[in-house]
């Protein structure tokens, strides 16, 4: 499969403790992949060790154009369950979405795995490590946390911010062509 312009990215749910496994099946036919993974330290008795743990258990996210023969090509790799939708239709996530988780993994802040907010300001970092970053404005405690979400899987990541380096985005954003013309 090649990427194109109708290629979207799809959440695709595994089996228990199969996203690697389906990862790199996906990869092996040809399907761009994404499986975000966090570093964590494990204790045992015996010894400590970083291990990379999926991001979202149960889920990879696959990026395909939404054809019959495409679905059954995901559908029959070997730990896929479905690919996320209402009844007989697959939906998509926005490639914003996609496009900050994988800026807040690789900005080497600490992130973790945050429930899903309705309510909160949209947000977008203005400066540092998560510059251009999108996502929701929650206090916590004495701070403030950037939750950015996955709405389809019902679940978040978030990190750490400054308040001073946020800026609020409004619902009805105004085209940057038409600022230009109001100021």
């Amino acid at each position: 499969m090649s990427a194109c312009k109708a290629d979207r990215w799809y959440a695709v749910r595994t089996r228990s403790n199969f996203e690697k496994k389906v990862a790199e099946e996906l990869k092996a036919k040809g399907v761009t992949c994404y499986l975000p993974c966090l570093r964590e330290l494990r204790l045992w008795k015996d010894r400590r060790k970083e291990i990379e743990q999926p991001l979202f258990h149960g889920y990879v996210f696959a990026r395909f154009a939404d054809t019959g023969e495409n679905r059954l090509r995901i559908l029959k790799t070997i730990g896929v369950v479905h690919i996320l939708g209402q009844s007989s239709q697959i939906e998509a996530i926005p490639d914003v979405e996609i496009a900050s988780i994988r800026a807040m993994l690789q900005a080497n802040v600490r992130c973790f795995v945050h429930p899903l907010l309705r309510e909160g300001s949209k947000v977008r970092i203005r400066r540092g490590a998560l510059k251009g970053v999108e996502g929701l404005l929650v206090r916590f405690k004495n701070g403030f946390r950037l939750v950015v979400s996955i709405e389809l899987l019902s679940q978040a990541v978030a990190a750490e911010v400054d308040i001073s380096d946020v800026e609020h985005i409004p619902a009805n954003p105004v085209p940057r062509s038409l600022m230009r013309n109001i100021a």
